[in-house]
């Protein structure tokens, strides 16, 4: 049950600005509707208020102006009148020309930002499903397509809360349910108290501390608080070592490892956290594990590269369909979701750490595959 993380993705992915109806058809929405309206014909009358005073002010005083000088120079009666009626129609002109202006003014600048600014009380209210026209150019198109792309940044941020609520109740609902089940049956009597049951139990109890474990180190990475011992790290010493870890339980599943490293190259050295990177690989050589059937292949390897180190997993393994390449690295996704807890399957959280922990240390992770062909895990991290 891992609600909605691909599913999500697919439906928001796409180009939402624009898309969506300003307000719906709830009375909320209403509420909001008649407010924004109110704002606008409030917004309207100010503007055209402030032109229609300036218009009154400048050609009440050209007609002053235009009187006075006609008089100051000795013009007579007639071409005073005259200059007097020029002004005047001046100044019935100008409000009307004004009220122009603020009508262009009004669907320029406060027709824009009326709806930002109701659409901000919408989304303080709690409706993230609000978005504004993007109609307009310039800056205030620019300020309605950030506008859009934050209320949608923050209704896929919510979308992602309620999954990972989702996802963390069921993860922990199976184990809890398993070591329940084993507890009332020994204390009814249905069980006996023997090693095969409370091994059962605590392999259970284990699964559950692995599984808050991922769930700490994931969200102190992700709030980038994660505390890194950085020292120098040999990256074929690293590599090594993760072969030793792994031999035992790659030979027991048929499946040949190999690391590859240039012996006769300088040593590869980074700047790291040499346990977390050993947890980094280990999460992919387990992932690795999984997905290779007996008889395949899984290599190790390492390289310089632009600045750094390139880190290489690869495995001729089932491989991920292209569809779901791009959620590989989404917290609880799991390729084939009925296995679940079934065949150590895990809890899908090995990949979303390994990204969070190559990127805490400048790095970048990135898969490529091919059903049926394997995959390939590379990373890429800064050098000394």
């Amino acid at each position: 049950m891992n609600l909605g993380n691909k599913e999500f993705r697919k439906r928001w992915g796409g180009p939402l600005p624009g898309a969506h109806r300003p307000w719906g058809n709830d009375d909320h929405d209403h509420r909001w509707r008649r407010g924004w309206q109110r704002r606008r014909g409030f917004l309207f009358v100010r503007f055209a208020g402030l032109f229609g005073v300036m218009a009154l002010l400048v050609a009440g005083g050209m007609a002053v102006l235009a009187l006075l000088l006609t008089r100051l120079f000795g013009g007579d009666g007639p071409t005073a009148v005259l200059v007097w009626l020029g002004g005047c129609s001046l100044a019935l002109a100008l409000p009307l020309l004004a009220v122009g202006l603020a009508v262009r003014a009004f669907r320029g600048i406060a027709v824009p930002l009326a709806d930002v600014m109701a659409a901000a009380d919408a989304v303080a209210g709690g409706d993230l499903s609000v978005r504004v026209q993007e109609d307009g150019r310039g800056e205030f198109g620019r300020l309605a397509h950030s506008f859009n792309h934050m209320v949608k940044e923050l209704e896929r941020a919510e979308q992602q809360r309620r999954n990972l609520t989702a996802d963390v109740a069921h993860e922990l609902r199976t184990p809890l349910h398993i070591i329940q089940g084993n507890l009332e049956g020994i204390l009814d009597g249905v069980y006996e108290p023997t090693a095969e049951h409370l091994n059962a139990t605590l392999d259970e109890t284990r699964l559950l501390a692995r599984l808050v474990e991922d769930l700490r180190t994931l969200s102190l990475a992700e709030a980038g608080q994660l505390p890194l011992r950085r020292e120098p790290v040999d990256v074929g010493e690293l590599l090594a070592d993760v072969g030793v870890s792994f031999s035992g339980q790659a030979e027991q599943a048929g499946i040949e490892l190999r690391i590859e490293t240039n012996g006769d190259s300088p040593a590869l050295t980074v700047t790291a956290d040499a346990g977390r990177l050993d947890q980094v690989l280990g999460n992919l050589m387990a992932n690795a594990l999984r997905h290779t059937p007996p008889g395949g292949r899984i290599a190790l390897s390492a390289e310089p590269a632009h600045d750094g180190v390139r880190i290489t997993v690869r495995d001729t393994g089932e491989g991920i369909p292209p569809e779901d390449l791009p959620y590989i690295f989404d917290r609880f996704w799991r390729g084939d979701r009925s296995r679940s807890h079934a065949g150590n399957a895990g809890a899908g959280l090995g990949l979303a750490i390994a990204q969070q922990l190559v990127q805490a240390h400048g790095g970048r992770i990135a898969a490529a595959s091919e059903p049926g062909q394997g995959t390939t895990f590379t990373i890429e991290l800064p050098g000394l």
